[in-house]
């Protein structure tokens, strides 16, 4: 399949209608045109000399990405603008004469200078709607020439020719406003890098393109310079830039052996970058990808306003019939008087500023999400995220971080943590990692273990000086009397909802250590911020015992928690949840990707698994949810706004039309409404995009250490 930019592409029903044509070319059955992003995408065999013809006839141009490529970003709809915008000046400036000689000469002379004006600025859509009328296909173009046919009949050349010009200059901001939010969404995509200098086997560099980049090659960054792809730094130190990718404004200083993501900004030192993945799957590429596809998925909104609009344009012919007909019927006026109401309510209905409505605050949205670090999947997605009411947090590594720490560590031998450093310093356990952490704070070198031998489910026991040592759960001291005062530690720190580890010898408790899994910073100001937000409920859901998840919980400020969970009983409570509520499920984990397909809302953590990134609808890259509050004002702000520009264009169409009842409907008035609505649904719907950034500040030394 080969994919090109098509320019000009401003009307979702010319989309719809250039498509089917498409289709019927030989190996076009399977072209898709992507209206958001406005983009075609056929197959590589398809006559593309046929599927221009096409085009042209739509006053549509096609563009390979590869041009775009070459042209680095340069924007080719700008001379079609240009040249739309002439058009407009010289039409305007033609009608500004005729009107004047019509005043102090004569109307037949000013006649000339209108026609050239209609021409200029009215022809493209005369054309196509004396076709739309041979195939009986009605839409705004149908509307329009019926319209400026109808006034030129009965004499009304000056207000013709004023709604020939403020069409085109409608048509024209309709345009704008489509490639003002496509290009917010292009200038993502600027993230990706095009070219890296990989460092030979000899030590020399060479610059080749990131396509050609594979796992194993070593790339050198120079600061100012994108990394290519994701991969680990084996030489120099930096801070790093990620904004583009996780959508954190402050960098981060990395050095040997720390991740690094493509597409991120080397801002000083010169480093070594051992490349992990190929370009293609890289999180910048993932990102891209993610986003391209997240533009053309339509809404339940947008689907309805679709339907709506086949029946309301015959609905708008229907009704402007009956107003030219009924009245002069009945004596009510002339023909001619409801001739000319009717050519008004023709134009009132052109339902642009409706088909516009929803599109723009869409693609708007899904940007400013994006900028965040919020990969929304999918308009659709977009839309159901702002109608969310219940969410569902797995606990670890999602509130909590997902690597376990000593809270507390109760001494009753001097040998205690010598001895509990040496039988876990060997050991890839994730508790025992943490054991071996506190142990080296406070102990300057490790004792050494011989004959260690794990214990499934119950820990370990080893050699050190000879002597036996256990280290585990409470079953490694099956052997032992426990006394009191321990039984009571014991007991303290497993309501306190911490992990218990003992350390034993073959007669007494050494000691204990209590671990946890450590809280995330932002959990508990994140859990409020979305109860203020209007979240009416939040529920954890974990495979943990029930002591600990209700420890979380009470941290956090979580409400309902649903403890030692399997996968399949997470998936059990989402659907529960999501037939009472709109529910969001977010997770990290491998276990978590089935809970997410289940949610009405996937959404996950941007550094969990592959399948919970795959199965989820929407991806947190920064790896936190700290972004969460504000994707769903993001979100609910875009429902809010598509259901404003619904209401006011359709309410201002109605206004206007009410206007016919006393005949003071003018030609004038109808495309000023018509024309104002649009204008104003674009506007509303771009200001999704503003947001207010505190200013940066350079990060110092101390914001930037590790």
């Amino acid at each position: 399949m080969n994919e090109y930019r098509l320019n000009g592409l401003s009307c979702p029903g010319c989309a719809s209608k250039v498509e089917g044509q498409i289709k019927k070319i030989p190996h076009g059955e399977t072209a898709r045109i992507l209206f958001q992003s406005g983009k075609l995408i056929v197959d590589e065999q398809i006559n593309l000399e046929k599927v221009k013809k096409i085009l042209s006839e739509e006053k549509i141009s096609l563009r390979t990405t590869d041009q775009e490529s070459d042209n680095h970003g340069h924007d080719h709809s700008h001379a079609h603008g240009q040249g739309e915008k002439r058009n407009l000046i010289i039409a305007t400036l033609l009608f500004l004469v005729g009107y004047l000689i019509e005043e102090r000469v004569s109307l037949p002379l000013s006649i000339g200078f209108y026609v050239i004006a209609i021409l200029l600025t009215g022809t493209t859509t005369f054309r196509k709607g004396i076709r739309n009328l041979l195939r009986l296909q009605f839409n705004m173009d149908t509307l329009m020439t019926i319209a400026l046919i109808g006034a030129v009949s009965i004499g009304e050349w000056r207000e013709g020719t004023f709604v020939a010009i403020l069409f085109g200059l409608n048509e024209f901001l309709e345009g704008f406003g489509m490639e003002k939010a496509r290009r917010s969404m292009e200038k993502l995509m600027e993230a990706a890098p095009r070219e890296a200098t990989l460092v030979t086997e000899n030590g020399d560099t060479t610059i080749i393109s990131i396509d050609h980049l594979k796992a194993g090659d070593i790339v050198l960054v120079r600061p100012g310079e994108k990394i290519p792809s994701d991969g680990v730094i084996i030489e120099g130190s930096s801070s790093i830039n990620e904004a583009a990718i996780t959508g954190e404004s402050l960098p981060l200083y990395k050095g040997i052996e720390d991740s690094v993501y493509g597409g991120s900004i080397n801002n000083e030192g010169v480093i070594k970058v051992r490349i992990e993945t190929p370009f293609s799957q890289s999180a910048i590429s993932r990102i891209l990808q993610l986003v391209q596809e997240a533009q053309d998925q339509r809404t339940p909104t947008e689907l309805f306003i679709d339907r709506f609009s086949r029946y309301y344009t015959p609905f708008i012919i229907a009704v402007a019939a009956i107003v030219i007909i009924l009245p002069p019927l009945f004596g009510a006026g002339s023909w001619k008087e409801w001739l000319y109401q009717g050519l008004a309510v023709l134009i009132v209905g052109c339902p642009c500023a409706l088909i516009l409505s929803s599109p723009i605050a869409n693609i708007a949205g899904i940007t400013r999400n994006a900028r965040n670090g919020i990969l929304v999947k999918g308009s659709n997605h977009l839309e159901q995220l702002g109608k969310i009411t219940t969410i569902a947090f797995d606990k670890t590594g999602t509130l909590t971080k997902g690597t376990p720490h000593v809270v507390k560590a109760i001494s009753y031998h001097t040998s205690f943590l010598a001895i509990a450093g040496a039988l876990e310093k060997d050991s890839t356990h994730p508790l025992a990692k943490a054991i071996v952490n506190e142990v080296q704070e406070k102990e300057k070198t490790l004792l050494e273990a011989t004959s260690l031998t794990t214990l499934p489910g119950k820990g370990v026991t080893a050699l050190v000086d000879g002597k036996r040592y256990w280290a585990g759960n409470e079953s490694t001291a099956h052997h032992l009397t426990i006394p009191e005062q321990i039984q009571r530690d014991i007991d303290q720190l497993k309501e306190a909802g911490a992990i218990l580890v003992m350390v034993t010898d073959e007669e007494q408790v050494l000691g204990l250590f209590g671990l946890a899994d450590e809280i995330r910073e932002e959990s508990a100001a994140v859990i409020r911020a979305l109860h203020e937000a209007g979240i009416q409920e939040t529920i954890m859901l974990t495979g943990d015992h029930p002591q600990t998840a209700e420890k979380v919980a009470q941290s956090v400020g979580v409400k309902t928690v649903h403890a030692s969970l399997l996968p399949e009983d997470k998936v059990k409570r989402v659907q529960s949840l999501s037939a009472q509520s709109k529910t969001a499920m977010v997770g990290d984990g491998i276990n978590d990707a089935p809970a997410l397909a289940a949610a009405d809302l996937g959404i996950a953590m941007g550094k969990g698994t592959d399948s919970a990134i795959e199965t989820a609808d929407i991806v947190l890259m920064q790896d936190h949810i700290e972004k969460l509050p504000e994707a769903i004002s993001i979100s609910r702000r875009v429902n809010q706004t598509i259901r404003l520009n619904i209401a006011f264009s359709l309410g201002l169409k109605l206004l206007a039309l009410l206007l016919t009842i006393p005949g003071w409907l003018t030609l004038w008035i109808a495309i000023l409404s018509d024309m104002g609505a649009t204008i104003l649904v674009t506007l509303i719907s771009l200001t999704i995009l503003w947001e207010k950034r505190p200013p940066q500040q350079k990060p110092s030394s101390i914001s930037l250490a590790k």
